[in-house]
């Protein structure tokens, strides 16, 4: 991330690029968790990224998903917190203390999605959260280490995932799909990460500000 940054700062790019950019900086390892191919080596360097990459930018750097993650679970709350404070420069107000947090259920019976849909039912928290969980959701399509999912991981219900051979047996299934869709308080919808920025993009001047 600091290499992007410094990418940036050196070759004079716009504040759209925090958001979106045609490009990362990846080594091997990085490229590997992103299914980047032809990428070799431990020094990182600048790699062009394909129109059909959902890379590019800060937001979907592994540096900010695995912070804005617990490393079991990914939580849009978290995620969504961090756009608003660190992209738009917006933070939410701290959670009512009476509130309590929301536990994943890593059962694979019930998605973060439907636990924040009953979560938002308290009048207390639904002003905040209509603002919070559109960004966190967004993100919903990487996982706790930034890499490309699907669907969830689950412990109990799912599909069986195949072992690999000479590896040790998987412990979790494939769970529910991951909905990355949303809709911006102020009626927006996107279907996903690539709808989310571009949203964002519509107002640089406001990143700008923040940054």
């Amino acid at each position: 991330t600091r290499t992007y940054f410094a990418e940036m700062l050196k070759h004079d790019l716009g504040v759209r690029y925090l958001v979106e950019s045609d490009f990362a900086m990846l080594t091997q390892c990085l490229a590997g968790l992103y299914d980047i191919p032809d990428v070799h080596g431990s020094s990182l360097r600048r790699v062009a990224l394909g129109p059909e990459s959902h890379r590019g930018g800060i937001l979907t750097q592994a540096s900010v998903l695995k912070l804005t993650a617990n490393g079991t679970t990914t939580s849009p709350v978290t995620r969504g917190a961090w756009v608003l404070s660190k992209i738009l420069g917006d933070p939410p107000r701290p959670p009512p203390a009476a509130v309590a947090a929301i536990t994943p259920d890593i059962s694979g019976a019930t998605t973060v999605r439907d636990q924040l849909a009953k979560h938002r039912t308290v009048t207390t928290c639904a002003a905040c959260h209509n603002r919070i969980d559109p960004p966190g959701f967004a993100l919903e399509s990487f996982d706790v280490m930034g890499g490309w999912r699907d669907r969830y991981r689950s412990l109990d219900k799912g599909d069986a995932v195949a072992t690999i051979a000479n590896a040790e047996p998987v412990k979790y299934k494939l769970g529910m799909p991951v909905d990355a869709s949303g809709e911006l308080p102020d009626g927006r919808k996107f279907s996903g990460i690539d709808d989310f920025r571009s949203l964002l993009l519509t107002d640089e001047r406001r990143i700008a500000k923040n940054l």
